[in-house]
């Protein structure tokens, strides 16, 4: 299923003349230098193609002959570009692999050799000076590490040697997958070539250079009926190329349908062309530095395009595929979710989630937040007290994304882990405060959902007690101002034994309500008001809350404070003009 919606997309895309998509047996890749050539074979520049975008250095994208597959002392070159240890023989430390390396890749134009501008790239490479004609561009000290890519330009050319229309040409005539025989492709049914190996996949976050297989055949007890490797898969050519080739471009360093969720990295597609296509990442992922409201406005869009039911047919009927990737045993990549669905019914579930992360923040919290930001506010520190993508627990990454995906609950893992860190940290975030009610909203399905902000007539008792300890904690500041406050010190065990902690804290509360001055006495009056309008909902302090009831504790308390300000401003104006 997952490859088969991959290859789908690669035909969309092919289809599509202005999409840039590779065709079979080419790929973009990046080409930081070429070396323009005389028709005589001497040498005339290195040509930098690299540039600065945004402060950063690109090099220029070409579209290249299909990278080879190569590991261990298999010295496979690539078709006319390739590191310059292959093109030119170099390195910081040369031994005979070096040489063998170089060697091949002579070798391997062999077959072009008939061609004018090979026949000349062949020239340069065999002349016993072709080095020396190197070492006076300003570009030899990196070329000689050996580790840059390479290729060729004739002069007079506008495209490298690997784009001239005769190479394209014999280069398609010739592709054939090596070490293959024919089959019954699973993908598309067709009868097709079955590759023993299939290109790499590109840009999964934390595998081995960032490459890595997730269709692969490693040991003896993966593999059935004497076969080896890719084999034991039936996979046909040009469906291994589709889908290889779809998956790198959607995981492409530039790309707007990739996203990371903890530690998988997570693409995105729709059957066709479509708005939510579009838009997925400005739902999930991070703000773009240029317009940092554009989430905003997408959550929007979606939220009112669900309320007002404003689907078109197409969206009721259109695949739209999500799929989570994660680094495995560091050359294999494992699936950590994938969901299929339609572009209405996905819709509707993140307008589910984003209705229910709304509640009330300060002045200088964001309103929209990605996926990643929210799970990095319940995740640990490191030792260096910073928080890392790494320290989000992978499975609660990929449960949550699922749940999202598919409408089911979240994890409880996700309420137990923002409740640990409040705990552990004495801070109830924005971020936190959203993941919460998120969850109990969700969850829970109770009559009374919580709403954004403060709700006065919410009787829950984990709610009140949130509440209560917010207002205690602010006559706290007001009366004695402490470096640490209750919620350094109570805040775990008021929000689990509720019993064990209020009472003292309650008649602290009365030292602290007497302290306050006559230049206090209208936030005293106010002070005392929330005090007495609270505990009427209350009665007696309960023995133990549960994790559900220490989630609305901490909505409770973030409800609390946030909005006191203007509560408090209410009631100074009126107690003033009183007195």
């Amino acid at each position: 299923m997952i490859l088969q919606a991959l290859k789908e997309y690669y035909d969309r895309k092919a289809a599509d003349p202005n999409s840039g998509i590779a065709p079979l047996g080419w790929e973009w890749k990046e080409i930081p230098y070429l070396i323009v050539l005389r028709e005589d074979g001497t040498v005339v520049r290195v040509e930098d193609t690299q540039d600065y975008v945004s402060g950063k250095k690109y090099s220029k994208l070409f579209l290249v002959p299909q990278e080879v597959k190569r590991s261990g002392k298999n010295f496979s070159p690539n078709i006319l570009w390739d590191k310059a240890e292959y093109v030119l023989g170099v390195s910081d430390e040369p031994t005979k692999d070096t040489r063998k390396k170089h060697e091949n890749f002579i070798d391997s134009l062999i077959k072009y050799v008939d061609i004018p501008d090979v026949k000349v790239v062949v020239s340069f490479l065999k002349r016993a000076e072709a080095l020396s004609q190197l070492k006076n561009s300003p570009s030899w000290p990196v070329l000689k590490n050996g580790s840059s890519r390479v290729s060729f330009r004739i002069e007079g050319r506008d495209q490298p040697v690997f784009r001239t229309e005769q190479f394209v040409c014999r280069y398609n005539e010739l592709l054939e997958p090596k070490k293959s025989i024919r089959g019954i492709c699973s993908v598309d049914g067709k009868i097709d070539f079955i590759p023993n190996t299939h290109p790499k996949i590109m840009g999964v976050l934390g595998t081995d250079k960032g490459r890595g297989d997730i269709v692969s055949f490693n040991w003896k007890a993966a593999c059935s009926f004497g076969k080896e490797q890719n084999y034991n898969a039936s996979i046909g050519y040009q469906s291994a190329f589709a889908y290889t080739t779809a998956l790198n471009t959607l995981l492409g360093k530039d790309s707007r349908q990739k996203i990371q969720v903890g530690d998988a990295t997570t693409v995105f597609w729709s059957e066709k062309p479509t708005e939510l296509e579009d838009e997925f990442i400005d739902l999930f992922g991070e703000p773009e530095k240029d317009d940092p409201d554009k989430g905003v406005a997408a959550v929007g869009r979606l939220l009112a395009s669900v309320k007002t039911g404003s689907f078109s047919h197409e969206d009721e009927t259109t695949c739209f595929y999500v799929l989570g990737l994660a680094p495995n045993a560091k050359v294999r990549i494992a699936v950590r979710f994938w969901h299929k669905g339609t572009v209405a019914e996905m819709e509707r579930r993140f307008a589910d989630w984003f209705e229910n992360l709304q509640i009330v923040r300060g002045p200088k919290d964001k309103e929209h937040l990605s996926l990643q930001t929210l799970l990095l506010s319940i995740a640990r520190y490191n030792k260096d007290r910073q928080k890392w993508k790494d320290n989000i627990p992978p499975n609660l990454a990929g449960a949550v994304m699922r749940s999202i995906l598919e409408g089911t609950p979240y994890p409880a893992t996700l309420l137990s882990s923002a409740i640990l860190r409040i705990k552990a940290e004495h801070e109830v975030t924005y971020p936190r405060a959203k993941l919460i009610k998120a969850f109990l909203n969700h969850n829970l399905n109770k009559e009374r959902k919580l709403t954004v902000s403060l709700d006065k007539e919410n009787t829950n008792v984990g709610y009140r007690l949130g509440r209560l300890f917010a207002v205690l904690e602010k006559t706290q500041i007001a009366a004695i101002n402490p470096d640490k406050t209750i919620r350094e010190k109570f805040y775990a065990s008021a929000s689990t034994s509720p019993v064990a902690v209020f009472g003292n804290l309650m008649r602290l509360s009365g030292y602290h309500l007497s302290k306050l001055d006559s230049d206090k006495k209208g936030l005293r009056i106010w002070l005392e008001k929330q005090i007495e309008e609270i505990m009427s909902g209350i009665g007696n302090f309960p023995p133990h809350l549960s994790l559900e009831e220490q989630g609305m504790f901490a909505i409770g308390y973030y409800h609390q404070r946030i909005s006191r300000k203007a509560d408090e401003n209410a009631e100074n104006t009126s107690s003033s003009e009183s007195l």
